[in-house]
């Protein structure tokens, strides 16, 4: 039998107990948090574009000014332990934010789980190379954009 090997932050340490840099560690760079969303009103289904918001770096699928975000961007949402509950649902499903709250595993491709950062893209779950600037799509047109969220 293999040794047990220790248990990592993540599966012990609650969620609003963790360090800020164990927060920060959790984002896996899929980038698809930072898309723009529609929501239907009746129905509360919440719909992905490959319209991405103005800050996003398309390569690295991480954000191009992430200290200050919330200036440049005011309608950002910044992730907390505190509002993660009300907003979970609109989360891509992968998100180690989202598994965890809901109590489920980080998957195998998760860079804190097999120690490569560049497994997320590799795995075709990152946005690389498949978004659009906002700037470039008026909003009345992001329906036009709407694509699946990978899960």
């Amino acid at each position: 039998m293999p040794p047990r090997l220790r248990p990592r932050f993540w599966e012990t340490v609650p969620l609003n107990r963790m360090t800020p840099d164990e927060w920060e560690a959790l984002c896996d760079g899929c980038g698809r948090c930072c898309l723009n969303k529609l929501e239907d009103a009746e129905t509360g289904e919440v719909a992905y574009t490959r319209v991405a918001c103005r800050l996003l770096d398309d390569e690295t699928c991480r954000c191009g000014n992430y200290a200050l975000r919330k200036q440049i961007v005011p309608e950002c949402v910044v992730l907390t332990p505190g509002n993660l509950a009300g907003i979970a649902y609109w989360m891509p499903a992968t998100c180690a934010y989202r598994l965890l709250h809901e109590g489920r595993p980080l998957p195998p491709w998760h860079h804190l789980v097999c120690g490569n950062r560049e497994s997320v893209h590799e795995a075709g779950i990152s946005v690389r190379g498949r978004t659009v600037p906002e700037w470039e799509v008026p909003e009345e047109e992001w329906e036009d954009h709407i694509i699946e969220d990978p899960t």
